[in-house]
């Protein structure tokens, strides 16, 4: 695969998913029992947002660049600009953590984290970022295999009850990767029911998405919803117009601490036409 994230580290896309995805973590930690989370497609895990490749496009200008000048934000937009923030020299921002590291940041002493990287280069950038700390396991290995060979987590003899799977693949062959992800929730759900589950999907035409979240809803699930977020009308099936994250099992509350955050997100990095959307596609039980 030709995919590199280090061309749309820090867009609209990114903080999307990285508010969401710490928000998870955050849930987590509300309980002391250890929690593992298995990142699928992990990445480097570290962008250098001056980079060549970076540059070259300059997505973040439209994303964490842009959040950062809005003055006061909702709680939720704060507590990701620190943690990438965490990452950078005192007021500046040269760098963009992807979401293995944000996790790992976010993490306790007694949880654990498996990233997955398919492509070498990516792996090997990614263990070096991870390379003194113990509680991350970085896998050279294909995501939705690892899904198989890793779920249910345990730690020695020890089963661990509490997660997340964070699922965000690079979608080259779109017509091929929702088939794929249908497939590997349905059996992660079999193994680890209790987990909470996120997909990341882009958005160019959403009307392309409705099939798939039909089986997203059919899965045996506690609940399941997306959160989304348009910069722009999605009207073209050639640019990324937007998108969304699909949580399945979500904790307690999630959606209402997301609910202020994504008008705030539509209103600041958004062109005319932006929007949001927050919808359960199978109610909580």
């Amino acid at each position: 695969m030709n995919y590199r994230h280090a061309f749309h580290a820090g867009n609209h896309a990114d903080v999307l998913k990285h508010l969401v995805l710490l928000a998870m973590v955050d849930a987590l930690k509300r309980k002391d029992a250890p929690f593992f989370v298995l990142d699928t497609h992990a990445g480097r895990g570290h962008y250098l947002l001056g980079g060549a490749e970076s540059r070259k496009i300059s997505e973040a200008d439209e994303g964490v660049f842009k959040l950062a000048g809005v003055p006061r934000l909702p709680e939720l937009a704060e507590r990701y600009l620190r943690a990438v923030q965490a990452n950078n020299p005192v007021g500046a921002l040269v760098a963009y953590p992807g979401s293995p590291l944000l996790v790992a940041q976010a993490m306790r002493a007694q949880d654990r984290l498996a990233a997955c990287e398919l492509q070498p280069e990516e792996a090997a950038a990614l263990k070096a970022v991870f390379d003194h700390d113990d509680r991350v396991a970085v896998h050279a290995r294909d995501g939705y295999a690892a899904m198989k060979a890793l779920l249910p987590p345990r730690a020695g003899n020890q089963r661990i009850a509490r997660g997340l799977v964070l699922v965000d693949p690079p979608y080259e062959a779109q017509d091929a990767e929702y088939p794929a992800i249908t497939a590997a929730l349905r059996d992660a759900l079999e193994r680890w029911p209790a987990a909470t589950y996120a997909v990341w999907y882009p958005i160019k035409q959403r009307r392309s998405l409705l099939p798939f979240f039909r089986k997203m809803a059919a899965l045996p699930s506690k609940g399941a919803f997306v959160a989304e977020l348009q910069v722009r009308p999605d009207d073209s099936p050639l640019r990324l117009n937007g998108s969304g994250m699909l949580v399945i099992n979500p904790p307690w509350q999630l959606d209402e601490a997301l609910a202020p955050v994504l008008p705030v997100l539509a209103a600041s990095l958004g062109e005319t036409g932006a929007s949001h959307r927050l919808e359960w596609l199978r109610a909580a039980s």
